[in-house]
């Protein structure tokens, strides 16, 4: 045997010959087809292991009309949401064996999102997730690429497509709900950008769950998820008389506002208690220990994975389902009972 022909990747045949089976037979096993014998699929993966095969996916794409990779419109990937939704995204889809191309973009516009859904069609993606949290994302899907399945996370539920999202108002109200069995007689918010459908949902929890007490509504405080936004905002809150509970819409903006308080001299959880969003990893070690409501990015990637290979499979591309994810609430040590 030649150095050239001892260098040659093992192809289909190759498998075939060393399991003792037909061409076919093996094409059968590649595919999880059923009908093949339990002996007959363990002596072809035998010969898989064996060889080092691995199968040819641009051949069989252009044979299949499949290009078994999904393509993913992101934005502003440095936060902690969106980058942990496309890392969850991309896992379900390798688990579901499929590749992933990702477009993120900087600027959220229409032509933007256009640009990038038409970018990914040209590559012949099998389907498209759009991470839309931002209310022009999710407006811009009105220009989808037809014939291609497409599914948004933390998008518009009012609009035409598939979205699987966290529940929002739900983790804002157990955050304010925390707060208020603690008896703080209401409690402060510091917000998310107003563009954002997350923020949007933040806050209407949150005041939700004060009218259904029968509390006072303070104005919210403006933040732009950045821990330098969250610091403003603790300065503010700081000097105010009466602030005695804030529920910050992420981790970071409380990462900022617990600094401001320790600078002022604000004793937390003695004087004011704060409960965060997100959970991001480094929640558990801030000072003090923040106590925060937890999204399960893992669900949405594989909820959004789920639903995009069933339009798919059944070729309805123009299908409205909504899936929701409930947060879950993690008690910390950064809130405390009022102390009068």
């Amino acid at each position: 045997m030649s150095p050239s022909q001892e260098r040659r990747s093992p192809v289909m045949a190759d498998v075939a010959r060393v399991a003792g089976v037909s061409h076919q037979t093996v094409s059968r096993v590649l595919n999880d087809h059923p009908n093949v014998r339990d002996e007959t699929r363990t002596r072809v993966l035998a010969a898989i292991d064996q060889l080092g095969y691995r199968r040819n996916l641009v051949a069989r794409a252009l044979v299949t009309r499949h290009s078994r990779t999904l393509g993913v419109v992101s934005f502003d990937t440095t936060l902690y949401g969106p980058a942990s939704t496309v890392y969850g995204i991309e896992q379900a889809a390798r688990a579901a064996g499929y590749f992933v191309s990702i477009v993120s973009l900087r600027t959220i516009d229409r032509a933007g999102v256009r640009d990038a859904l038409g970018y990914l069609a040209e590559q012949g993606v099998d389907g498209i997730v759009v991470v839309a949290p931002q209310r022009s994302a999710a407006l811009a899907l009105a220009d989808l690429p037809v014939g291609i399945p497409v599914v948004a996370v933390e998008g518009d539920h009012d609009g035409d497509v598939s979205v699987v999202s966290v529940d929002q108002v739900e983790g804002a109200r157990l955050a304010t709900e925390h707060l208020l069995g603690l008896g703080h007689e209401t409690v402060w918010h510091v917000r998310g950008p107003s563009d954002w459908l997350e923020a949007e949902g933040r806050v209407e929890g949150w005041r939700a769950a004060l009218s259904a007490a029968g509390r006072a509504i303070p104005d919210p405080v403006a933040g732009d998820w950045s821990p330098r936004s969250g610091y403003r905002a603790g300065q503010r809150l700081a000097e105010m008389a009466g602030v005695t509970a804030v529920f910050v819409a992420n981790d970071q903006m409380a990462l900022g506002l617990l600094r401001a308080f320790a600078e002022a001299g604000v004793d937390v959880p003695g004087r004011i208690s704060v409960v965060g969003f997100d959970d991001i990893p480094e929640s558990e070690f801030f000072s003090p220990p923040l106590t925060t409501v937890r999204q399960d990015f893992g669900a949405v990637g594989r909820y959004s994975i789920d639903l995009l290979l069933g339009q798919m499979e059944t070729g309805r591309d123009g299908s409205r389902e909504r899936l929701v994810v409930p947060p879950q609430f993690k008690a910390r040590a950064s809130t405390s009972r009022v102390r009068r």
